[in-house]
């Protein structure tokens, strides 16, 4: 078993910088986003833990296994055997090869690329564990998913250390009809102002199942997003139990206790604010954010210098445009009189500074899933002291 690896943390298309900005953070070793924008580090077991239980805006925490040049199937085949399976596949472990990827490659055909890559394996660890040829290695232990992917004839095989996705935290018991990654939401939370200073007020005010205010208050908390939940790698023999235990002892002492928040999540739909709050309850925070039913368009505030964020219906979700048109009209005109806050609206639609009424001061182009969206960002004014 190896003591360092190469790993690979995923993320959706256009926040890998804010990946690589969080692994700094945390004190990992050698990141790197290579061309094709992919996220790498480096560290032993240790990372492998510390990287799933701390990561907000990653998909995935994968291992390296290898990377080469294949043109042919009969490239692939050897070269796929030429890596050292058997240092991460203990005898008896299942090894699926769940994904095989093929972009711009002269293997195009992915089934087969899955096929001819278990195949080189199965061989592989049929020669290390000296099983006669025909004989099947029992498949019955720990899962060891495997994937490959080809861009440009490079191959790139890799070991999914996480399982479930990381934006299953674990905590969202139940969700409207559009749900926002938790990863996501994490991730457009970092790309607000509000974690620079978090003793603003937070609002949003189409909170749905409270999926912006609960990771806002995790960030600020310095809650570690995957401490209550399982990884794959935590089941693999080689895995000490110990690390991931360690770990998460670290985690739950690395909590602030310090911080007051003001945090409010509003929704007109009662049905919505009730499972906000039992999600908010299931992350441990039902008495740090207060939910309450409530009209984006009774929404006032004499405070100064907070932050609105808001994933409001887009026209998908509510099947009416001239709903959501109005709906955008009369956010704007509720947010107009609290000039020093800063807002940040997430929404599909490309019309929407017009329906607003004021140009953002940025955007940023963003992927919910594979719907594209923009985060429609209006700065505050400074408030003079």
């Amino acid at each position: 078993m190896k003591k360092q690896f190469k790993l690979n943390a995923t993320a959706a298309a256009g926040i890998e910088s804010l990946v690589a900005r969080e692994l700094k953070d945390l004190d990992f070793e050698n990141v790197q986003i290579d061309d094709r924008s992919r996220v790498f580090f480096e560290g032993g077991l240790d990372s492998i833990a510390k990287a799933n239980l701390w990561l907000r805006t990653a998909d995935r925490v994968k291992i390296v296994v290898g990377e080469f040049k294949a043109k042919s199937f009969e490239e692939l085949f050897d070269k796929v055997y030429a890596l050292d399976w058997e240092e991460y596949i203990p005898f008896g472990s299942a090894f699926p090869v769940s994904k095989a990827k093929a972009i711009k490659s002269t293997l195009h055909n992915e089934p087969s690329v899955q096929s001819i890559t278990k195949k080189a394996i199965v061989k592989k660890l049929q020669t290390q564990y000296h099983r006669p040829e025909g004989v099947p290695i029992p498949e019955n232990g720990p899962v060891f998913s495997i994937e490959i992917a080809l861009y440009k004839d490079v191959a790139t095989l890799y070991i999914d250390t996480t399982g479930d996705s990381l934006f299953k935290r674990g905590y969202r018991q139940e969700k409207g009809e559009a749900p926002l990654k938790e990863n996501m939401a994490a991730a457009i939370i970092k790309m607000t102002n509000w974690l620079a200073n978090p003793k603003r007020p937070l609002v949003d005010p189409t909170c749905g199942s409270g999926t912006f205010t609960i990771e806002a208050t995790m960030a600020a908390l310095n809650m570690a997003p995957g401490l209550h939940r399982k990884f794959a790698a935590e089941s693999w023999p080689w895995m000490d139990e110990a690390v991931f235990n360690q770990a998460r002892n670290e985690a739950r002492a690395a909590k602030r206790e310090d911080l007051e928040l003001d945090v409010q999540g509003f929704d007109i739909d009662g049905k919505m604010v009730a499972i906000a709050k039992s999600n908010a309850f299931a992350a441990g925070l039902g008495d740090v954010i207060k939910y309450k039913q409530m009209r984006l368009q009774d929404f006032k505030s004499e405070a100064l210098d907070g932050v609105i964020i808001s994933n409001p219906p887009y026209g998908e979700r509510m099947g009416d445009e001239e709903a959501v048109i109005q709906l955008y009209k009369e956010m704007g005109e509720t947010f107009a009189p609290i000039e020093t806050w800063s807002k940040y609206i997430l929404t599909s639609d490309l019309q929407f500074e017009g329906h607003y009424g004021q140009k953002a001061t940025k955007k940023r182009k963003l992927y919910n899933g594979t719907l594209r969206t923009d985060l429609y960002m209006y700065f505050g004014k400074r408030i003079k002291h």
